[in-house]
């Protein structure tokens, strides 16, 4: 029965993203798969996560922005604000560890959840990915120490961020703050 609800999520995917992001889609979940597995966590609920994380992009901005609500959000981390949404009512997801996984896959936030690092480390290093320079020094960290990787992607997205003139989202800000106060830092 699992198998063919997963089936049945990239059959339904396939229909509203568009071709590079639906190959982003499937990267991001077997990453996650492989991240679950070394990491001991579910891999069904990691392969759930990593499928509907981007299940909002299809959305235009005026769409979401209806969707999100009075959520706080910048323009860039929309879609991860209403994704869970979209994975409830769309592909009835209800489980608050996967729902949480696909809220913060983005941006991370402080003291975040085993789930939460997983989605959020495959989406950065999937195997589509291959513009950004430390990818390999995070590819090989991802699965030596999880949360060391999750410190050095925001560690990176912060000053990009920066660099762009794109507004900051005050998550990634916590979640690097928070892993700084906890012993995580550049080794």
């Amino acid at each position: 029965m699992d198998r063919e609800i997963i089936y049945s999520i990239r059959e339904q995917l396939k229909e509203c993203l568009s071709e590079h992001r639906y190959e982003h889609t499937l990267g991001v979940e077997y990453t996650a798969a492989s991240l679950a597995m070394r990491h001991g966590a579910d891999v069904y609920k990691a392969e759930l996560a990593g499928l509907l994380h981007d299940c909002a992009k299809g959305y235009s901005q005026e769409e979401l922005a209806d969707l999100a609500g009075d959520e706080a959000y910048t323009p860039n981390t929309l879609h991860a604000v209403c994704a869970p949404i979209i994975a409830q009512k769309n592909f009835g997801i209800t489980d608050v560890e996967i729902l949480s996984a696909i809220r913060w896959h983005t941006t991370g936030k402080a003291n975040m959840a085993l789930l939460d690092k997983i989605i959020f480390v495959a989406d950065f290093i999937e195997p589509c990915r291959d513009m950004i320079t430390i990818l390999p020094e995070i590819r090989k960290s991802a699965f030596d120490d999880l949360t060391y990787a999750v410190f050095r992607i925001a560690a990176e997205t912060i000053p990009y961020v920066e660099m762009r003139k794109l507004p900051m989202d005050p998550h990634t800000i916590e979640c690097y703050e928070y892993l700084k106060e906890n012993g995580i830092h550049d080794r």
